[in-house]
């Protein structure tokens, strides 16, 4: 059964003391199995964000740690600071990452606000998917009049908690009361502007904004509030869905931001938010010089928004995914207030960081170094995925150098498909060469089963037929992968950069060898495998790759020949 993993975001409202911060960071980690993200304090607002993941149970106990800690060292009676707040854990969000939904990830968040208000006595509210009623699904409502407003708030009957106490006492008074919520992954987003202006930063936030500005007559800011027929302000939408925003001056920078909360990136994306708010900024007089991620991201969102912005330069898209989260960073500001480390901010990569290091990792002489050595992986199929890589990354720079030769704009979109495409096969055959030693460790592991007793002997041996099968159909795969990457290389040979012709002539060699020696890895492996029907029906399939990567060669010879 896979795995379900929940992210959690608690915000603390303490961001200068950098002491308990850690202390209450650090608590979550006293959980088995679960990993601490990020910790991301700020000294204006005076809140941190801290993010961590785990199984849902563990995630659960981390988060009721981590309120209990905060509630002991954060004072909410003495408390100050830019963000709008009414608790020591202000918000503790949980975010369905894996395996989970909503629905279920709602279920843990009613568990954890049990938990918090029988065993902490602490008062609180669910949220936007947690929430028990619609009017508390907003979390800008349920956070209305603040800290200091509790008092008035608890006194009304529409605003008693949702767990804990339900009267004002002094827990509150010292430790406020908290919001918890089940809810889709969302990004905190601040784009910078060359102003000191609240008023202009929220001038821009309310242009994009989902929920806009309030429609008034006559002076758009002083005027009269125009009402709809229940006595409510009628709005002006903002630009753009699933967008919050508030503009704010932040003392630690001496500049205004436009702060965003975007609840749903498929719906508006940080790329998006960032280029309206460009325009709206440049309409108002304004500059954006940059912005600032809270918390962590997806890697996607980062490809996304290279993406976005290599098509509006008419540059190629098919780029590794370390040059495409260079651009992002540069191409969003993310690192003009300070620098932004891609290794801590994006959640992929923060998730691997303990990960095994694993062969395409190593160096090129450490590959090489480990192929000499006396271990029998990585061996002849590793190596064939690997030069399988090489060959087609030939091809991908040929289509990439393509799209940027001058005089050759009009093209730029079909060499960019013929670069992405390039892509996938180079990311395909490098996750084989990994995946061809680990099928080849799978059958050491069925070998070294105890053999025992009757039962035991048939598990052994069965263990052993599916890892000679898997370790079959690995360098099939390398075949498979690499005998399509050749089109690649044969299409710029045609129709790309001339002066590479060699280029690509050297990435249809190095294919025509990964299929060549995945090949031979097939054969060796098939002949062990019991069931007669598989391996026939697989080294048939391959034996009808071989013969096809052959004709290529021929082909690709011919264009060389005919025009060197």
């Amino acid at each position: 059964m896979n795995t379900q993993i929940i992210e959690c975001v608690p915000n603390i409202s303490e961001g200068r003391d950098t002491k308990k911060i850690q202390e209450i960071a650090n608590i979550v980690t006293t959980v088995e199995g679960i990993k601490l993200l990020d910790v991301d304090p700020g000294k204006a607002t005076n809140r941190t964000v801290i993010t961590f993941v785990g199984e849902p149970n563990n995630v659960i106990e981390a988060a009721f740690r981590l309120i209990k800690k905060a509630s002991e060292l954060i004072d909410m009676s003495k408390q100050k600071g830019e963000h709008p707040r009414f608790g020591a854990t202000d918000v503790c969000p949980l975010v369905p990452i894996a395996n989970i939904s909503m629905e279920e990830t709602a279920k843990y968040a009613h568990l954890l606000g049990e938990k918090v208000g029988k065993e902490l006595g602490i008062s609180g509210y669910y949220y936007e998917n947690a929430a028990t009623s619609e009017n508390r699904r907003n979390l800008a409502t349920v956070r209305a009049g603040e800290y200091e407003g509790l008092k008035d708030k608890l006194s009304n009957l529409n605003w008693k908690p949702d767990f804990g106490p339900k009267e004002y006492n002094p827990k509150i008074i010292s430790a406020g009361v908290t919001a918890i919520s089940a809810r889709d992954f969302l990004i905190a987003y601040n784009v910078n502007i060359n102003s000191t202006s609240v008023r202009r930063a929220n001038a821009i936030a309310f242009d994009i904004r989902e929920a806009g500005r309030i429609k008034r007559e006559g002076n758009p800011i002083t005027g009269k509030k125009v009402l709809d027929d229940k006595g409510e302000p009628v709005r002006i939408p903002g630009k753009l869905k699933a967008v919050k925003g508030i503009g704010w001056f932040i003392e630690e920078y001496g500049i205004a931001q436009i702060s965003y909360n975007l609840t749903n990136i498929s719906i508006t994306s940080m790329h998006e938010a960032f280029y309206e708010t460009s325009k709206s900024a440049t309409e108002r007089g304004l500059r954006v010089t940059g912005s600032e991620l809270v918390g962590l991201v997806p890697l996607q969102a980062m490809l996304d928004a290279a993406d976005f912005f290599l098509k509006k330069q008419e540059r190629s898209l098919g780029i590794s995914e370390k040059e495409k989260v260079k651009i992002a960073i540069k191409s969003l500001g993310l690192d003009d207030l300070k620098p932004f480390h891609p290794e801590e901010r994006i959640i992929e990569y923060v998730m691997n960081e303990d990960a095994d290091k694993q062969l395409i990792d190593l160096t090129i002489k450490d590959f090489a170094e480990e192929t000499a050595s006396e271990s029998m992986a990585p061996g002849g199929g590793s190596i064939s995925a690997y030069v399988g890589a090489l060959g087609v990354s030939l091809g991908t720079m040929v289509a990439n150098l393509s799209a940027h030769k001058p005089g050759w704009d009009d093209q730029w979109e079909y060499f960019s498909e013929w670069a992405e495409k390039g892509q996938t096969y180079k990311n395909q055959l490098l996750f084989l060469v990994d995946e061809d030693t680990n099928a080849f460790n799978k059958i050491i592991d069925a070998f070294r089963l105890a053999k025992g007793n009757e039962e035991k002997i048939n598990t052994r041996k069965e263990a052993i037929e599916n890892a000679t099968k898997y370790a079959t159909e690995i360098p099939f795969k390398v075949m498979e992968t690499a005998f399509n990457s050749i089109e690649v290389m044969l299409e710029m040979m045609k129709k790309g950069l001339q002066n590479s012709l060699s280029d690509g002539g050297v990435g249809v060699l190095c294919a025509k060898t990964a299929v060549t020696g995945a090949y031979f890895n097939v054969r060796i492996n098939a002949k062990d495998i019991k069931d007669k029907k598989f391996a026939e029906n697989i080294l048939e399939k391959a034996a009808h790759i071989y013969k096809k990567t052959i004709v290529l060669e021929n082909e690709m010879m011919h264009i060389i020949n005919s025009k060197i």
